[in-house]
């Protein structure tokens, strides 16, 4: 059986931040991560896609969000066309407007937090 995928839109080279902790998580969780960030070419020693269009998985299990709503609701349409099962929106990527054009769009969405969900906390990645 394949690894699940997770694609970690705002994944970031600051090991501090959120999107970096994800990473880490889903990776020690067993997932096969596929990092989205702009400018970066690698991130905790994956390659980094600059947008979900990069990403070279045909199917994917799960969207992970960490951008700011006014970035996210730019992407709905790109992440809309990716099909993944599960569209994550973590605490601080969301806002009215966002979830509004979610619902418009028929996405599956879950409002939380991806990396204790899947049973890890951020504090185990603190480095």
């Amino acid at each position: 059986m394949s690894k699940p995928t997770v694609a970690i839109i705002g994944a970031s080279t600051d090991r501090q931040k959120y999107g970096n902790k994800s990473v880490r998580a889903h990776l020690s969780q067993g997932y096969e991560v596929y990092p989205i960030h702009p400018s970066a070419n690698e991130i905790e020693g994956l390659t980094a896609y600059p947008s979900l269009q990069d990403v070279p998985a045909e199917n994917l299990d799960r969207i992970s969000v960490y951008v700011p709503p006014s970035v996210g609701i730019q992407l709905l349409e790109e992440i809309q066309q990716r099909g993944a099962k599960e569209v994550w929106f973590n605490p601080g990527s969301e806002s009215p407007d966002l979830l509004e054009r979610v619902r418009e769009l028929g996405l599956n969405v879950i409002q939380a937090c991806s990396i204790i969900a899947i049973g890890e906390s951020p504090a185990d990645h603190a480095d």
